[in-house]
């Protein structure tokens, strides 16, 4: 019989192929399947549409390398985390959450450390591993490489217990408490904060652990700080190498520095800064070719001069990345020998600077610039509201010697500068921002939104031309630069907003490149009506991060094509990067950039914007449990709020007066079943059509305030509005309806 007249296998079914498909331990790919099922020639074409039939009704899902698993099916390699290291030793994990696709709590992971020469992983601990599915949702994991260690211990709060104490997480994400044994607890009672360490073991049906470090009591004045410096892992303690090598060194000396003591330059700061890194002075331009421009000088403190690479105080710096501030202390990057020292441009003291000479035109555009360094004498320390205050016609003892010679130039070359960032369409968000006020006891004493003035956009365009003539100068000499980039949205990103958009009347424009002035436009456009607050919100959710890279990506929020931060070394290490790279490129000493330092470049940028994003989060949740603290005694009081995020489980909401935030549970809105509306932005009740949007003011009751995890609970008293459009039911459903409360009526549970 000749091959042509063999017989063929038939054709499967659709059910055949995703029974198949289902249970498969591992994706397939469209060749197993169709030797599985002995299809050839033209029978694999017909395969190929049956195979897309499946992905559309939404049974499968296509992963790497197109290989098909039953949807909702991990991929064969994913990033997991373990979680819990069980009686028998052995690991237990969950997947990664990512921004396309939340965990499935329900899925279980059993961990196997694979063939590794290094350490295993251990609980807490990022996982690149290669998955075999078992069950429906069970699989088992053998561990590829570890990508990022976690926090190999538990910081959390001792409450009693019969026989010990149980450990309550401080990270309000972890809901996992531990029973510390009498015999485990080290010294500590109920009442402190410790670090204690997983043990193979339980009692009281929950895992045990052991006290490896007491923290302090949560009572103590800087309890708050503490519980983010070890929940986040910051250094916070200096070695005695690197304090030792700080104190060694001495006022600088003039050399061949450039001489500046004799220009008027001052700093700028907040009243509760610590350390002064940035000086500025501005005078009229003589030159007949820019009739009423401007000639600035920003003054950088000369951080290179005393850490050098690979030192003690350098690895220090790199390990820190920046200073942390809370609002009792600073964590910072140097020892306080040089942040608050030498490095620190206090007044009538010689300090060793890295400036540069800015020449802009009336219209503020810069023109060209200069880079030395040099050796100054800052004339005077002023705060915000002292140089406002002054401009306004309220001078004092300081400013008022200041005012015609100093202030007024600084003001006339802001306002130039101003002109330009207005012509140049940059992104105009304002973002409140939560100012915590201690007593003398280190106790909060007032909550408020820090002011935005005048005098803070001034020195806020002063570090942005000079950041922007570092990237200049770096880029004109092909020099290593650290760039803080700050990419346009997503596609993805950009169309939601645009139907989000549509749906309130208001147009982005599809096909044309997107710039900021777009954004500012449609911003403008809702200024004076009741939208603005949730327009805002969704066009800052649209943006991208911004980050660090060795690439010029360009920063899109300041519409600018290239962009370095240069003027803030004793706080940010990428500022460190870019005066070194200054130096070497300008033959402006021998302590300037290595060869092997600038090799690194890119992988340093992926560390310090870690770093960076770790710090913030620190910074926000310490701001969030003095919050928590300052109205744990308000429980049952009501407050105005705006609603600043919306899910289907809930609404978040942040209040008028101190900027506090917290949970609405979907269980305390008026009696329906609700849907979670991503495009409205909106949680909506099916049968009364009840809407509650981001953006929408309402009045809620404090029910819950954590002090220990910072968080707050709220059930929602008035708001809500009738929702008239068509239901996009796109995200499921918000829960099922709960029983009807006696006092619920309406929008009003009051």
């Amino acid at each position: 019989m000749s091959g042509s007249d063999k017989k063929q296998a038939p054709l499967p079914t659709k059910e055949q192929v995703l029974e198949f498909i289902n249970d498969s331990n591992i994706p397939v790919g469209k060749r197993e399947i169709a030797r599985a099922f002995q299809l050839k020639g033209q029978q694999r074409a017909e395969l190929r549409v049956l195979l897309k039939e499946l992905e559309k009704d939404g049974t499968i899902d296509r992963g790497h390398k197109r290989r098909m698993a039953p949807k909702g099916v991990l991929p064969e390699v994913s990033i997991i985390e373990v979680t819990e290291l069980d009686i028998d030793g052995e690991l237990h994990a969950k997947p990664v959450a990512t921004q396309t696709q939340a965990v499935d709590e329900a899925i279980h992971i059993l961990l196997s450390p694979g063939k590794r020469r290094s350490a295993a992983p251990k609980v807490g601990d990022r996982v690149l591993a290669r998955l075999r599915r078992i069950g429906e949702k069970e699989y088992e994991a053998e561990a590829i490489r570890i990508l990022e260690k976690g926090a190999q211990k538990t910081l959390g709060l001792l409450e009693p217990a019969r026989g010990g104490a149980i450990l309550r997480p401080t990270d309000r994400r972890n809901n996992k408490e531990f029973f510390i044994p009498e015999g485990e607890l080290k010294g500590a009672k109920a009442g402190q904060l410790v670090l204690a360490s997983a043990m193979p073991g339980r009692s009281l049906g929950i895992q045990t652990a052991s006290v490896t470090e007491i923290i302090g009591a949560l009572s103590d004045d800087k309890a708050f700080s503490l519980i983010a410096i070890h929940a986040h892992g910051i250094p916070h303690v200096f070695s005695d190498a690197v304090i030792k090598e700080a104190e060694a060194h001495k006022a600088p000396t003039l050399g061949k520095r450039d001489d500046l003591r004799d220009i008027p330059l001052v700093t700028i700061d907040g009243a509760d800064a610590r350390d002064f890194d940035d000086a500025v002075f501005a005078e009229r331009d003589d030159d007949p070719n820019n009739k009423d421009g401007w000639h600035l000088i920003v003054a950088i403190a000369d951080v290179s001069h005393y850490v050098h690479y690979n030192s003690a105080l350098d690895k220090s710096a790199v390990e820190r990345g920046n200073s942390v501030y809370f609002p009792d202390r600073v964590v910072p990057m140097l020892p306080e020998a040089l942040s608050n020292g030498l490095c620190s441009l206090r007044p009538k003291e010689d300090r060793a600077c890295l400036a540069v000479h800015m020449w802009i035109s009336k219209e503020g555009n810069l023109l060209r610039h200069k880079f030395v360094r040099g050796l100054m004498q800052s004339v005077a320390r002023l705060t915000y509201e002292q140089v406002q205050s002054a401009l306004d016609g309220f001078t004092d003892d300081v400013t008022d010697t200041l005012l015609d010679d100093v202030l007024k130039p600084l003001y006339g070359a802001y306002s130039a500068l101003d002109q330009a960032r207005a012509k140049r369409g940059t992104l105009e968000l304002e973002i409140p921002e939560r100012q915590i006020f201690l007593n003398d006891e280190g106790r909060i004493k007032d909550i408020q939104m820090r002011q935005r003035l005048d005098s803070h956009k001034l020195i806020e365009e002063f570090m942005i031309c000079a950041n922007v003539a570092a990237a200049e100068a770096l880029e004109f000499k092909n020099a290593p630069a650290m760039y803080r980039v700050h990419e346009s949205p997503s596609l993805d990103k950009l169309e939601a907003l645009r139907e989000s958009l549509a749906g309130m009347g208001f147009n982005l424009a599809k096909g044309a490149v997107i710039r900021p002035h777009h954004f500012t436009g449609i911003l403008k456009q809702a200024s004076d009506t009741d939208k603005i607050e949730l327009i805002s919100s969704i066009v800052l959710r649209s943006q991208s991060q911004a980050k660090y890279s060795s690439d010029n990506l360009g920063h899109f929020g300041l519409a600018l094509d290239r962009y370095c931060h240069f003027t803030s070394p004793i706080r940010r290490y990428s500022d460190v990067l870019v005066h070194r790279s200054l130096i070497s490129a300008y033959n402006l000493g021998d302590d300037g950039l290595t060869g092997e330092q600038a090799s690194k470049f890119q992988e340093i940028g992926d560390e310090i914007s870690n770093m960076e994003r770790r710090a913030s989060g620190a910074e926000r949740e310490v701001v969030d449990r003095y919050t928590t603290a300052y109205l744990a005694d308000q429980i049952g009081a009501s407050f105005k709020a705006r609603i600043n995020g919306v899910t289907r489980f809930g609404l978040f909401v942040t209040l008028g007066d101190t900027g506090a935030d917290g949970l609405v549970p979907v269980s305390t809105l008026p009696y329906d079943r609700y849907f979670h509306d991503e495009t409205a932005h909106a949680l909506i009740g099916d049968k009364k059509r009840l809407a509650f949007t981001l953006g929408d003011k309402v009045e809620v009751k404090l029910s819950e305030a954590d002090i220990v995890t910072g968080s707050m609970i709220f059930e929602m008293l008035e708001g809500g509005k009738t929702f008239k459009g068509k239901i996009k039911r796109t995200a499921g459903r918000g829960g099922k309806p709960r029983s009807k409360h006696k006092n619920q009526k309406g929008r009003s549970r009051r």
